[in-house]
C-alpha cells in the first residue's frame, strides 16, 4: 500500500469529489435494507469534513443502463447520509447538469452534496473523456473510496483522475492492506477456501492461490466439475463439461506445487433444486443418478475444520453450498462459525456471496476483514490491475 491517501493532501477549503460505493440493497418501498457500504464510507467522509473540505459525493446504484430511472435514485442514500452525519446532505437531481452546478458552486466548508446516480448517464460506464472532464470540473481534488468498483475503468472511478489530484480513501487503503498482506506476506499455514457455482469464474483465482497457499479447500457447485474430471459419478449435479480438462490441470498444478487441495468427501444431495426437496448424505465420489449436490456434508465440515484449526491466515471466497436456501447453508454457516472462533488467525472474507453469508450468519464482527468488493477482490487476488487504484499516484 504505497498510494497517495487523503492524509497526504491539503483539503482545507477545497471542493473534494469523492467516489463511494453506495450500491446498497433497497426494498420495494425504497428503504435501505443493508447500510454496510454507507457505514464503510463514513471514516473517509468524516475525515474530509473535519479537515475543512466541501464534499461532493458520487456513486452508482443498481444497473439503470444509462437512463434516468427513479427506482435507482440515490435519494434514500442522501437521507441515510444526512442521518449519519446529523446534517442535511443535499441531493442534486442530475450529475453534471444545472442542479449539480448550482449546488456545488456556492458550498461552504463542511457542506455535503450528493450527485445523482452516475450510471443515469451512459457515458459513465464508457469512461467518456468529456463526461469525465465535466465531472472533474465540479471539484479541486478527487478521492476514490469505492473498492467495490475499483476493477471498473469508468468516468467516476478512473476518468476524473486525469484532471484532478487523486488520492484513495481509508476504505480502499484498508482493503489493499488486508488483501495485500494476506496474499503477499501471510502468516502460515495459509489456507484458501473457494466456493461458488462455477470453476470458470474462479480459474484465475484458483491459479493465483495455488502459487500462494499451503492448503486449498474447495466447495460449492464448482466441486462437481473437479469430481467428474476424476471420473466420479456426479448424478444431476452442476458441471461445466467444457472445463474438465482445466480441472485436471489445476489438480495437477496443486500436486506439483505441493499444495494440499481438498475436495468434499461427502455431499448433501437433493432430488430437486428447492428448499423442501428430499435429501440424503452420500459419498462425494458416488452421487446417484437423479440427485444433485447442494451442500458439503458433515464429514467434509469436520475435515475442513481440522485444516482450519492449524491455519494462521485464511482467505475465503464463495459459499460452500446453496446458501440462499437455509437447508443447504449448513456447510457455509458451520465453516463461518468455526472461523469466527479461531484465535491467533487472520480471517479474510473476499466479498460477494461469502461476505453476504457471513453477514447473514451474524458473524461479520468476528472476522479480521470482510471485503466490500466481490469482483474487485477476486481480480485483486488474481493479480489483475484495478483501474480505480492504478490511477491513484504512488507516494513520492
Amino acid at each position: 500500500m504505497n498510494k497517495v491517501t487523503v492524509r497526504d493532501i491539503d483539503l482545507k477549503g477545497k471542493k473534494v469529489l469523492m467516489r463511494c460505493d453506495f450500491n446498497v440493497p433497497l426494498d420495494e418501498n425504497g428503504n435501505i435494507t443493508d447500510k454496510t457500504r454507507i457505514i464503510a464510507a463514513m471514516p473517509t467522509i468524516n475525515y474530509v469534513l473535519e479537515h475543512g473540505a466541501k464534499l461532493i459525493l458520487c456513486s452508482h446504484l443498481g444497473r439503470p443502463k444509462g437512463e434516468v430511472n427513479a427506482k435507482y435514485s440515490l435519494a434514500p442514500v442522501a437521507k441515510e447520509l444526512s442521518a449519519q452525519l446529523g446534517k442535511e446532505v443535499k441531493l442534486a437531481n442530475d450529475i453534471i447538469g444545472p442542479s449539480a452546478h448550482e449546488l456545488t458552486e456556492n458550498m461552504n466548508e463542511g457542506d455535503v452534496v450528493l450527485l445523482e446516480n452516475v450510471r443515469f448517464d451512459a457515458r459513465e460506464e464508457e469512461n467518456d473523456e468529456e463526461f469525465s472532464k465535466e465531472l472533474a470540473s465540479l471539484a479541486e481534488v478527487y478521492v476514490n473510496d469505492a473498492f467495490g468498483t475499483a476493477h471498473r475503468a469508468h468516468a467516476s472511478t478512473e476518468g476524473v483522475s486525469h484532471y484532478l489530484p487523486a488520492a484513495c480513501g481509508f476504505l480502499i487503503e484498508k482493503e489493499l492492506q488486508a488483501l495485500g498482506d494476506s496474499l503477499n506476506n501471510p502468516d502460515r499455514p495459509f489456507v484458501g477456501i473457494l466456493g461458488g457455482s462455477k470453476v470458470s469464474s474462479k480459474i484465475g483465482v484458483i491459479d493465483a492461490l495455488l502459487e500462494k497457499v499451503d492448503v486449498l479447500l474447495i466447495g460449492g457447485g464448482m466441486a462437481y466439475t473437479f469430481y467428474k474430471a476424476q471420473g466420479y459419478s456426479i448424478g444431476d449435479s452442476l458441471c461445466e463439461d467444457e472445463k474438465l480438462d482445466l480441472a485436471k490441470e489445476l489438480l495437477a498444478k496443486a500436486a506439483e506445487k505441493n499444495v494440499k487441495m481438498l475436495l468434499p468427501i461427502d455431499t448433501v444431495v437433493g432430488k430437486e433444486f428447492k428448499e423442501d426437496t428430499e435429501t440424503q448424505v452420500v459419498s462425494s465420489d458416488a452421487i446417484p443418478d437423479g440427485w444433485q449436490g447442494l451442500d458439503i456434508g458433515p464429514a467434509t465440515i469436520k475435515l475442513y475444520e481440522e485444516e482450519l484449526a492449524k491455519a494462521k491466515t485464511v482467505l475465503w471466497n464463495g459459499p460452500l453450498g446453496v446458501f440462499e436456501m437455509d437447508k443447504f447453508a449448513v456447510g457455509t454457516n458451520e465453516i463461518a462459525k468455526y472461523m469466527a472462533e479461531l484465535t491467533d488467525c487472520k480471517t479474510i472474507i473476499g466479498g460477494g456471496d461469502s461476505a453476504a453469508a457471513v453477514e447473514k450468519a451474524g458473524l461479520a464482527d468476528k472476522m479480521t476483514h470482510i471485503s466490500t468488493g466481490g469482483g474487485a477482490s477476486l481480480e485483486f487476488i488474481e493479480g489483475k490491475v484495478l483501474p480505480g487504484i492504478a490511477c491513484i499516484p504512488d507516494k513520492a
